[in-house]
């Protein structure tokens, strides 16, 4: 009978050979290549940079990729709420489970106060749930899979969102509390997805009357209105959008015009729909100015930027931009509006977001 390995938990491979194996000269059976390429999400940073190298680069990120003169900004640039996202571990903090890095908590208490000094609100967005939810690496997946729909996984969850709500409720920046972001439509069932964000909400709700809770839609093939069918809860709630004219190959085929008509056309009509439907307040929570359209001028650019301020801006709880700041710079807010790709209102709302919330 041959030797067997297998992994017994994530971070430990073990073997049913008890003695020392003989190599001797015997050729080899597989050839190991590892290929140099960026670590993406916290769960592959901290576990390919280790323990001390990890929390060195993640202690300078935190410090210094968003400040409070960013805060400071976005009040002065129409800017009304920040959406912050942020991982399941930070209940842990300061020692959360491995390979996860502590100090995500103090960055989230800090923000907390840049928002009241210059007179933000904060949605707290859990963006990576235990087991990961959609298998990305915003997600926080250790290797692509989708391990959240269980009841171990669920109840962990709904234990981070009893923590952030116990924490932050009383908090005057507090706006709302988001359970769960971008959900996959493959991998979560909707009768899983559904009894959570009951769960959650009930839970937000023993914790504070006033916050929204906001129920993300899955992400693939899923109608948003089955949030609206599911009755997730009766006071201030509100389903979250995602609009990108990226990631899919229907998008890639697209010109500048078409992709500005697809926004008027396709966009507007579920916006107004969704927003005379019974029950949550509509909120495109994730949009960015950026497409499929090579060597487009800063004209199109700005017009498609338009195209999507007003109707996003037609949203009964308004919209946010992802994200405030990035290395590719049309997904930065902040580079769009100094250099004129974005024209923003006096109201607007942000990742870091603009949120309008006057529907009960």
């Amino acid at each position: 009978m041959g030797a067997i390995c297998r992994v017994t938990n994530n971070n430990q491979l073990t073997s049913n050979h008890r003695s020392q194996p003989g190599w001797g000269d015997d050729m080899a059976t597989f050839q190991m290549t590892i290929a140099a390429n960026n670590l993406h999400g916290d769960y592959q940073l901290a576990n390919g940079y280790g323990p001390a190298q990890a929390k060195a680069v993640l202690t300078e990120h935190r410090k210094s990729f968003v400040t409070g003169n960013d805060f400071f900004l976005l009040s002065q640039n129409g800017v009304n709420a920040v959406r912050i996202p942020v991982g399941w571990w930070i209940a842990y903090d300061p020692d959360p489970p491995a390979p996860f890095i502590g100090g995500s908590l103090e960055n989230l208490d800090r923000a907390f106060y840049w928002a009241q000094v210059y007179g933000l609100k904060c949605i707290i967005d859990l963006h990576a749930a235990p087991g990961s939810q959609n298998g990305m690496e915003h997600s926080a997946s250790r290797d692509g899979s989708v391990d959240w729909p269980s009841e171990v996984n669920i109840q962990k969850t709904l234990d981070v969102i009893k923590f952030l709500a116990q924490r932050y409720a009383d908090d005057p920046s507090l706006l709302g509390v988001e359970l769960l972001n971008e959900p996959s439509a493959g991998t979560v069932p909707l009768d899983t997805l559904v009894s959570y964000y009951k769960r959650g909400y009930k839970i937000v709700r023993s914790y504070s009357e006033t916050a929204y809770v906001i129920f993300c839609q899955r992400i693939g093939n899923a109608d948003p209105m089955e949030l609206y069918e599911a009755d997730l809860g009766p006071t201030n709630t509100v389903v979250d959008l995602h609009y990108y004219n990226l990631f899919d190959p229907y998008y890639e085929k697209l010109n500048a015009t078409e992709n500005i008509r697809f926004v008027y056309e396709k966009r507007l009509p579920q916006v107004w729909a969704l927003n005379g439907a019974k029950g949550p307040l509509v909120f495109v929570g994730e949009w960015v100015n950026e497409w499929n359209v090579a060597n487009a001028s800063q004209i199109q650019y700005r017009s498609f930027g338009k195209a999507q301020l007003e109707v996003f801006g037609e949203a009964s709880f308004g919209w946010s931009y992802w994200t405030v700041r990035c290395n590719s710079v049309h997904w930065d807010y902040e580079w769009n509006v100094r250099n004129r790709y974005l024209i923003i209102g006096k109201q607007s709302c942000l990742q870091l977001q603009s949120l309008k919330h006057n529907r009960g």
